[in-house]
């Protein structure tokens, strides 16, 4: 599964706006930002990099102004992580990634069943205008503690989602707004990547993150992929996904190379 999760990562990185090869490299830029979550590289699977294919690396995203910044999972380049240690990048995080099939998949009791009311799921909707994508940007950076600034950007990005094949889903607020989100990108090689699981802090402890990645999930393996997989912030999450069948299977790394 790992060979898959890098392939994956590799044609995920090509969607950018601006995506270039160099030295078994796929780096991935959008020019609307900075943020190093979106601008990043990955290596092409069993990628034996010299230290003359980093060096260029290196130079991709200093010409851009870019601190060079990979994700990856090892088991899927295993020479890599020594090429980049040597020229100096360090290890910014490891998170463990979760999957899920459509035989683990399990989904939320449905409105109208004998479940008690309070363990009846929201409802979840996929956005339709510009202003449900804005209010959609504007929910997950505030569930973010503004890691992600809201932004036209940002709610373009999510609409650029949903055109290119993947999924934006989320849980209408009484007000009208959004409580909470999260996206998928369309799948590849049999699988898609679920990212950006938000809720904004009113609305925490009502099942929205658990809905929104059951319905996403549920979307992705409509479409044909065979698994969907995300990472997770804490124990907590991990219990949130567990109970709609997300399960462990590998490890991603994530690597820097400060000024």
């Amino acid at each position: 599964m790992d060979i898959d999760v890098q392939s994956f990562a590799v044609i995920n990185l090509r969607r950018r706006p601006e995506a270039t090869e160099v030295g078994g490299f796929i780096a991935g830029f959008d020019p609307s930002t900075t943020s190093p979550y979106v601008n990043y590289a990955t290596p092409l699977p069993g990628a034996r990099p010299s230290g003359r294919d980093v060096a260029a690396l290196i130079d991709a995203f200093r010409e851009r102004g870019l601190e060079p910044r990979l994700e990856f999972a090892p088991d899927g380049a295993p020479a890599v992580e020594a090429a980049l240690r040597q020229a100096g990048f360090t290890t910014e995080a490891a998170h463990e990634y979760l999957v899920c099939t459509p035989a683990t998949l399990t989904m939320p009791p449905a409105v109208g069943t004998t479940h008690p009311v309070s363990l009846v799921p929201p409802r979840v909707e996929a956005p339709r205008s510009d202003e449900e994508y804005a209010s959609i940007d504007a929910a997950l950076s505030e569930a973010f503690a503004g890691e992600f600034p809201a932004s036209a950007e940002g709610a373009a990005r999510l609409r650029r989602i949903e055109a290119g094949g993947g999924a934006v889903r989320f849980v209408r607020a009484p007000d009208g707004g959004c409580a909470g989100a999260a996206s998928c990108s369309a799948p590849a090689v049999g699988t898609a990547e679920l990212a950006g699981v938000g809720t904004r802090p009113a609305f925490r402890g009502q099942g929205i993150a658990a809905a929104v990645t059951a319905a996403l999930s549920e979307a992705m393996f409509a479409r044909g992929a065979r698994s969907v997989w995300l990472e997770y912030g804490g124990e907590g999450s991990r219990r949130v996904y567990e109970r709609v069948g997300y399960q462990p299977h590998g490890t991603r790394l994530y690597m820097t190379l400060e000024r």
